[in-house]
């Protein structure tokens, strides 16, 4: 199998380059301080008029509240992030009370805000060490249901953290594919004046 090998056009730190979201995880525990750490990062993304909309809800390895937090997820992402450290469940807050009001109003980028959220902590992730991997393959309606979350928030994506594994850890179908993708080239997303880009 040949691994990609990532190649920035513009210099850019490497870690940026260097995060992934692989599958193979060793299953070691995550202590407090370094989980917290991660929540830590996502807490300074930036969001509209500092409303902060993201709520992240986590389950340990071996916790009684791990068994539900795995069920969640699709049988073939259950396959995988059995070996995770730790699951999250990121959710949004879908409005806010603007300063000087006082009934609520949409807040139209609360998706936007929380996956800057989520940005943040992939990164520290892999600068602490461990790796971060967002999982849009998950039952979001029993989420919300068993996880208690309010029509008002909206349940985003499930993550998976932990240490990463050798890819040799993974059923032979998953081994294939534990390795970074690639990105399309800079001028595939970026035009100046106008829309240019191609489906």
């Amino acid at each position: 199998m040949t691994v990609s090998i990532r190649r920035p056009e513009f210099a850019v730190d490497p870690i940026f380059v260097n995060r992934w979201s692989p599958r193979a995880f060793t299953d070691e525990a995550i202590d407090e301080t370094t989980l917290f750490t991660l929540f830590e990062a996502a807490r300074w993304a930036p969001s509209a008029s500092n409303s902060q909309p993201w709520r992240f809800i986590y389950a340990l390895k071996d916790s009684h509240h791990w068994p539900t937090f795995l069920s969640l997820l699709s049988g073939s992402n259950q396959r995988w992030a059995a070996n995770a450290s730790v699951l999250v469940v990121l959710v949004s807050k879908t409005t806010q009370v603007r300063e000087g009001e006082i009934e609520a109003s949409p807040l139209r980028s609360h998706s936007f805000d929380s996956g800057a959220a989520w940005a943040n902590l992939s990164l520290q992730a892999l600068h602490s060490g461990w790796r971060a991997h967002a999982i849009g393959g998950f039952n979001r309606d029993k989420a919300r249901e068993v996880l208690g979350v309010p029509e008002s928030y909206s349940v985003e994506v499930a993550i998976a953290v932990g240490r990463q594994a050798e890819r040799d850890s993974l059923p032979s179908d998953l081994r294939e594919r534990e390795h970074p993708n690639q990105r399309r080239r800079i001028e595939q997303f970026v035009a100046e004046g106008r829309f240019v880009f191609q489906e």
